[in-house]
């Protein structure tokens, strides 16, 4: 099966979206010079293109992609090519208005922007399997092609009469009758019972609350709907090129994909970041998604998009100060990345995206952006050889899982203050601060050969789900698990007791009496730390420690953190400080240590193969302690026992062992 490595070819590939038809030809060779000066490698083409190649129905206009290929080889620059499906042109919506989403309220999404198409819609998917077709046929063997990138962040739900059709057939398969599709649904509550297949309709807008698990249900087939038609034109590549891998490019923590089952369908796994420079969490938020990229993925992954300066979707879009981009792409490298990109290579003087920064700003060669822009390409292109394909080790893992999200982000909820990517963030940046390296992992997968496993919160658990966890914490691994997790099983149905018997035993909880969700900038005490957003009614075991108690108000003397054995139970969120101290305690004492101790405020350090990379997001100076004789291969200077960084700076350092 080809991969990421195919492609990289012992480098890291560099680049980003090129979207020449944007521009007269005359500009391309001006281009391609300030490619091979900032030492670009890889560009993407043709991610919104179908209007440019397919003009009106049937026709093809291919010979101004031929010269740009034709053009991208002669320089030495490979091709990311993609199917430019994410954006019908307006003729499709105008000739086949059934290719349009509908709303919840059955409101038509209309053409004039992107992704305006419905993924059941069987003449969209007719129109863009005709064209990946004739695109893949015309470039199979062009020398420059070396990815195909299909369609382009896939992000359209739908919930028209084609959409409820294909619903059905969906939920045919998944439950073969309706009976049972009533038992799974809930539907004796509020007389939702149903006769026939045909009775049933995507849950759109009622009265009040929908059926939840009939939500759940749309959005486990909104993910599939959409990955049918990836799987339809990546068939019709693979079947053309088998030997170039396909991706498709993931948004980060975007709750429309399984993330999980997405990835099993993919040679290489990519995904667009983009950090708020002005967010104090930026760093940690991209060592984040790396990390669940990387995961996904199981091992090198591909940065598709970063901004190079100031995105233009914000309330407010600030530009990234001197020497953050240089930052952020290589924490990217450090954890996992084999290819960093940008949307887009020149900013667009027209359009939606006008100023959305490119690699080549509108102020140009002489701009600052594309200055550090050459910077990296050169400093990557040093490095490439000796970190492209190498592993990041992790000995803790956090659970991750989108059925739980899904189902916990259902209406009718104990609280509507309980986000769930900000207690995965939460308990992420605990670990990111104390120098654990972490990865994700799915709630069913093998977990034994991690020394620590984290559950920040997962309200739905299967049933083989729950075994693993105590099979895992039976065999010798250590849990820390967070509130309001094991709660239902597959079907949204509440488990007997108000959390599974499993794992309550597993973590030494005798009864649930209540949840306490509290208010907004409301905290409670505990022993030793102040807590938010939840808290629990728990009656723990006779055998288990309470290792932290509330103190004061309805919960006073009550566990708020239970130990048992290698389980433990965190019924709260700790404020940061208190949480980073619980969590690394924990890790340390099954074994898991920080990658170097003794780092100043604000270091990073990745281990990624035989390579130390020491990241710095601070704006000061800083002294960081190294063991051992090492080289640093940004700048070739031998280091004895210290690293001196700058602002935003950054080592990659190769010597002794750790």
């Amino acid at each position: 099966m080809p991969s990421l490595r195919d492609a990289a070819r012992g480098r890291i590939l560099f680049g980003g979206d090129y979207n020449p038809e944007q521009w007269p030809e005359e500009v391309w060779e001006d281009d391609v010079r300030l490619m091979k000066a900032a030492g670009v490698n890889s560009v993407t083409l043709g991610v919104f293109s179908w209007a440019k190649i397919e003009p009106r129905p049937g026709a093809r206009e291919f010979g101004w992609l031929d010269r740009l290929m034709d053009l991208m080889h002669t320089h030495g620059i490979g091709v990311v090519l993609a199917t430019p499906t994410a954006s019908p042109p307006p003729w499709m919506g105008a000739e086949h208005p059934e290719t349009l989403p509908r709303g919840e309220d059955g409101s038509v999404v209309w053409y004039g922007s992107r992704q305006q198409f419905c993924a059941s819609s069987p003449v969209y998917r007719r129109h863009a399997a005709a064209l990946t077709e004739d695109l893949a046929a015309r470039y199979a063997d062009h020398p420059a092609l070396t990815v195909w990138h299909i369609n382009n962040e896939y992000c359209t739900h739908c919930w028209c009469d084609g959409t409820a059709a294909h619903f059905r057939r969906w939920l045919r398969d998944r439950y073969a009758t309706v009976e049972a599709l009533n038992e799974a649904w809930g539907t004796a509550f509020w007389s939702q019972r149903y006769d026939t297949w045909e009775q049933i309709l995507p849950p759109r807008k009622a009265q009040y609350m929908k059926n939840p698990t009939q939500v759940l249900d749309f959005k486990r087939f909104t993910s599939d709907a959409l990955m049918e038609c990836y799987l339809a034109e990546r068939d019709i590549v693979a079947r053309h090129t088998p030997h170039i891998p396909v991706t498709t490019n993931f948004m980060p923590l975007w709750s429309g994909q399984d993330a999980w089952a997405w990835s099993a369908q993919e040679d290489i796994v990519s995904v667009d970041v983009y950090p708020d420079p002005k967010d104090p969490q930026a760093a940690q938020y991209n060592a984040m998604l790396a990390d669940m990229t990387r995961s996904q993925a199981a091992g090198p992954w591909m940065l598709m998009e970063q901004a190079a300066g100031p995105v233009n979707w914000r309330g407010v879009n600030h530009p990234k100060p001197a020497g953050l981009n240089r930052l952020w792409s290589l924490q990217s490298v450090a954890r996992g990345a084999d290819a960093v990109c940008y949307f887009q290579w020149r900013q667009s003087r027209q359009g939606a995206e006008k100023f959305h920064s490119g690699m080549v700003t509108h102020a140009g060669e002489n701009g600052r952006t594309f200055r550090e822009v050459k910077q990296l390409g050169a400093e990557l292109a040093t490095i490439g050889a000796a970190v492209s394909g190498a592993d990041v080790p992790s000995e803790v893992a956090i659970l991750h899982d989108w059925d739980s999200w899904w189902a916990g982000a259902q209406e009718g909820r104990p609280s509507r203050l309980l986000d769930y990517t900000e207690i995965v963030q939460s308990w992420h940046r605990a670990l990111w601060e104390s120098g654990i390296s972490t990865e994700f992992a799915r709630p069913e997968t093998d977990l034994s050969r991690f020394r620590m496993v984290a559950v920040p919160q997962l309200y739905l658990l299967t049933d083989a789900a729950i075994d693993n966890l105590v099979a895992y914490v039976r065999g010798g691994g250590t849990l820390v698990c967070g509130f309001f997790t094991g709660i239902a099983d597959a079907d949204d149905r509440i488990r007997p007791g108000g959390m599974d018997v499993r794992m309550r035993e597993l973590c030494g909880i005798r009864t649930l009496h209540e949840w306490w969700p509290l208010d907004a900038d409301t905290t409670v005490e505990c022993d030793g730390f102040r807590a938010s957003v939840w808290s629990e009614e728990l009656e723990a075991d006779p055998g288990a420690e309470v290792v932290s108690a509330y103190r004061g108000g309805e919960l006073d003397g009550l566990p708020a953190v239970v130990r048992n054995d290698r389980a433990y139970y965190v019924s709260t969120l700790p404020e940061p400080d208190a949480l980073r101290s619980l969590l690394g305690r924990v890790a340390a004492e099954a074994g898991a240590v920080p990658v170097l101790a003794g780092l100043p405020e604000g270091v990073e350090a990745v281990r990624r193969g035989d390579l130390l990379f020491l990241l710095h997001h601070g704006r000061g100076s800083v002294t960081v302690p190294v063991p051992g004789a090492r080289v640093d291969l940004l700048t070739g200077a031998a280091v004895n026992g210290i690293v001196e960084l700058g602002r935003y700076g950054v080592a990659v350092l190769r010597g002794a062992t750790l």
